[in-house]
């Protein structure tokens, strides 16, 4: 994998994200996905949603993507980003891994 070769599901949330589309962004997520921000967990697609409303989205979040790469496990990935918005804005890398079928399982922001 080449340093700007994203997978699907990853480029989706970044867009979605991005363009603030809600549905689309829970879309990029498997239905029993995790998500880990700085220690609050999400679970289900729609804990996605509720963090999406409230930490996300919600908060006008932009991402400008600087780098991705495979992680230590098969599937993971990790994005270096700077985030803006009415939330967090600064740098960070995101966890990903990936299910079977390409989409997101867990999340993590630390």
């Amino acid at each position: 994998m080449s340093e700007h070769s994203m997978p699907a599901a990853i480029e989706a949330f970044v867009d979605t994200t991005n363009r603030g589309d809600s549905e689309g962004c829970a879309a990029a997520f498997s239905t029993d996905a995790y998500l880990n921000d700085w220690g609050r967990e999400f679970h289900g697609r729609e804990g996605v949603a509720s963090w999406n409303e409230t930490d996300n989205i919600g908060k006008q979040s932009h991402f400008e993507v600087h780098g991705i790469r495979p992680g230590r496990v098969e599937r993971q990935y990790l994005l270096t980003v700077t985030v803006s918005g009415n939330g967090y804005n600064g740098p960070g890398t995101f966890t990903f891994q990936l299910d079977s079928d390409g989409l997101i399982a867990r999340f993590i922001i630390a």
